[in-house]
């Protein structure tokens, strides 16, 4: 049984940052490891998943879903040359579809290059996949553009850069992938905590730009569907009828001792953190690949996702 959490922790410097000290305690071997080797593995997490029966899903397809997220690219930690490899790895996994999960933007201040948007995403337009190549946004992509901020509203530049390379990004919309087994839909939502409002003005924090019940209303009713949606909070309220949801953001709380992450970004926190969930439907929630607010990782190597959901005919 997994506990719902009191409240919504964010990843702060400072708490990550303590994550950190606790690390160098236990060795300047491991706390070397942590932040000069770890972030830069790189490792390929496979699960194999047959959809809830109260999900509607094609008896005898399999899809292979390739999934990466939390990119934040920037020197040193995610260069160009490092998503370069990402891209040729991904590729050598052969997935019917390729998702693309969010916070393509820096996400920290210990680097020493920021990489435009303008650079990255021509990168990831080597991406490909006989279904296509799909992607969302996630904070980090409205945190650092001020304009987008400014106006609450998109056009946001990751967006923009994503889809002048002919990478679809989905925002509170649908679209129908065509099987073998006829149309399987894939959902994206836009962020749940896009803009960042002045608290004393407005007395409210993040607000999301999200609309779960309008994304799923675009599927037809006992359609097949796989919803992508940054924050993995969202799964406390989709339905079974969806598949399966593909998150990231969490990092696997990029501190990870044991099976036990300290600081967890996210209102359940012992309930959405890394892995495989299955409640109402299934969920998988990726450890990312780039670095969030402190140079370190630890337990959680950066990965690349490959999701098989369905059974072959006749397995």
């Amino acid at each position: 049984m997994r506990e719902e959490g009191r409240g919504y922790r964010l990843f702060t410097r400072r708490r990550v940052l303590q994550g950190a000290g606790a690390v160098a305690l236990s060795g300047v071997s491991t706390g070397a490891y942590a932040t000069g080797i770890e972030p830069f593995r790189q490792v390929v997490t496979r699960y194999a998943i047959e959809p809830n029966p109260a999900a509607p899903w094609p008896a005898g397809l399999r899809l292979r879903i390739a999934v990466l997220t939390d990119i934040h690219a920037c020197d040193p930690w995610m260069s160009l040359e490092r998503i370069a490899g990402i891209v040729a790895a991904t590729n050598a996994l052969e997935a019917d579809l390729v998702v693309l999960v969010g916070d393509f933007m820096v996400g920290q201040r210990y680097v020493t290059r920021v990489i435009p948007a303008a650079e990255w995403a021509p990168v990831l337009a080597g991406l490909t996949a006989p279904l296509g190549v799909y992607a969302v946004l996630g904070n980090h992509d409205w945190w650092e553009d001020p304009e987008a901020l400014r106006r609450g509203h998109g056009p946001t530049a990751a967006g923009t850069a994503l889809t002048q390379v002919g990478i679809r990004v989905l925002s509170n919309e649908a679209v129908p992938l065509a099987t073998r087994a006829g149309p399987v839909w894939l959902a994206g939502l836009e962020d749940q905590l896009a803009l960042l409002p002045a608290r004393r003005r407005t007395g409210r924090g993040r607000v999301g730009l999200h609309d779960l019940p309008a994304t799923l209303a675009a599927v037809p009713d006992g359609a097949p569907m796989i919803l992508l949606a940054h924050e993995p909070d969202i799964f406390a309220e989709v339905p079974a009828r969806v598949a399966l949801t593909l998150s990231g953001h969490t990092h696997g709380g990029q501190v990870r001792l044991f099976g036990w992450s300290p600081v967890v970004p996210s209102r359940y926190p012992r309930r959405f953190v890394y892995g495989h969930v299955r409640e109402a439907s299934d969920l998988v929630i990726s450890g990312g690949l780039g670095l969030s607010i402190a140079p370190i990782r630890l337990g959680v190597p950066p990965e690349i996702v490959l999701v098989e959901l369905g059974a072959e005919a006749g397995a």
